[in-house]
């Protein structure tokens, strides 16, 4: 993928630098100061949401755009508010890649039109209601993995040990009935954009 990707915009782009992994995304970015970064979210060591946030805040001047094999309008509305510009599926193509480039670069954010639109059953309260099986501790970690929070953030900000965290993260998956880490992330982001929908609601 990464090669592909190098190969198709080298004509058009200064390509600085390529990484596998994300534990040293930040770094290279404040060492290299590119003016874009395509970022995935499923990377084998860390989530790209977590990067995106760190991203944001450390290099804010990097424009990043997720190019992700998730077609999902969840997770391009937590990308967004995370700090990316453009979200792009893997199978959209290079001309929309391309495309994507061009928006970002000109200050406007892009976001695929293969991605679907967020359903209202989505968008009303109805994750809110699951979190009654989970414990008030769980419930704060519910919400603070859908502020993109990394486990190592969730554990400082708690004053709890990696392990105990890691931990919560299982039986709440347990719990809900979700079969994946990306699902628990996915409801997570739910969660907090049901939350943040109620509060305009109510104002």
């Amino acid at each position: 993928m990464l090669e592909g990707l190098r190969l198709a915009l080298q004509n058009d782009y200064e390509i600085v630098g390529m990484l596998a992994t994300g534990g040293h995304v930040v770094e290279e970015c404040q060492r290299l100061t590119p003016d874009v970064l395509l970022l995935d979210l499923s990377l084998p060591d860390r989530s790209g949401l977590e990067i995106i946030v760190d991203l944001h805040a450390a290099v804010p001047a990097v424009r990043i755009i997720v190019v992700t094999m998730h077609v999902d309008r969840v997770l391009a509305e937590a990308s967004l508010q995370a700090g990316a510009q453009a979200f792009v599926p893997k199978d959209a193509g290079f001309d929309e890649l391309r495309k994507a480039i061009r928006e970002v670069l000109a200050g406007k954010q892009f976001v695929s039109p293969l991605i679907p639109h967020l359903g209202p059953q989505l968008a009303c309260g109805s994750p809110t209601y699951e979190l009654s099986r989970l414990t008030p501790r769980q419930r704060e970690i519910v919400q603070l993995l859908g502020a993109g929070k990394s486990t190592a953030a969730i554990a400082r900000e708690l004053h709890l040990s990696h392990y105990t965290v890691t931990f919560h993260r299982t039986r709440i998956r347990k719990a809900l009935g979700i079969d994946s880490e990306w699902g628990l992330m996915r409801y997570a982001m739910i969660v907090r954009m049901s939350e943040a929908e109620a509060k305009r609601n109510s104002n």
